[in-house]
């Protein structure tokens, strides 16, 4: 029998001072049972830094949510995709390898990856020589100190408060805060 995803509510307020963007999101997120606390933060993180866009990229006609996930390895951990079902923003979370992203690419206006695997370093220099020609991707790295102070806020009820000032997430909850300052490699 095929375990079942878990799910977790979050209510988030984003104050995205750099870009001018307030918004409160209630979202469902869904962990596949081989997810960590970890990567599904790091999921909601990213759709936090990247809300803003939902208006730069389809002037707020359009839909900002997370992907299927680990289950569907062809669709993003979270996405923008304007009303035509344009995906404008792809992002992964964690270490996919040149295809995926080449794909993504393909597929996308705009592509970004999350490494925050102790590892990522290593994964990277093995990639980067093979996707620096993507235009469209960017890469920020998340420290895997980071990800797992991340992973202690998961709660499957969460009330959490995102603000974003000069670059850097300070991500808030009952259970303690995080500052998040993903470091750009490309």
């Amino acid at each position: 029998m095929a375990l079942k995803s878990t799910v977790y509510k979050a209510n988030l307020s984003i104050a995205d001072i750099d870009h001018n963007y307030y918004a409160d999101h209630n979202l469902t997120l869904a962990r596949h049972p081989s997810e960590t606390d970890d990567r599904m933060m790091i999921r909601l993180v990213a759709l936090a830094i990247n809300a803003w866009q939902l208006q730069d990229l389809c002037n707020g006609d359009g839909t900002l949510g997370f992907g299927i996930g680990l289950s569907d390895p062809d669709d993003p951990d979270v996405h923008i995709t304007d009303y035509t079902g344009q995906k404008r923003l792809w992002i992964e979370v964690g270490q996919p390898e040149e295809k995926p992203i080449t794909k993504a690419c393909n597929k996308s206006d705009n592509v970004i990856v999350y490494p925050f695997n102790h590892a990522a370093n290593v994964w990277w220099k093995g990639l980067e020589g093979k996707v620096n020609r993507q235009s469209k991707l960017q890469v920020h790295y998340i420290p895997s100190e980071v990800a797992q102070e991340l992973g202690n806020l998961a709660e499957r009820s969460m009330q959490l408060q995102a603000t974003i000032q000069e670059g850097q997430l300070t991500l808030s909850s009952d259970k303690g805060t995080v500052f998040v300052e993903p470091e750009r490699w490309k």
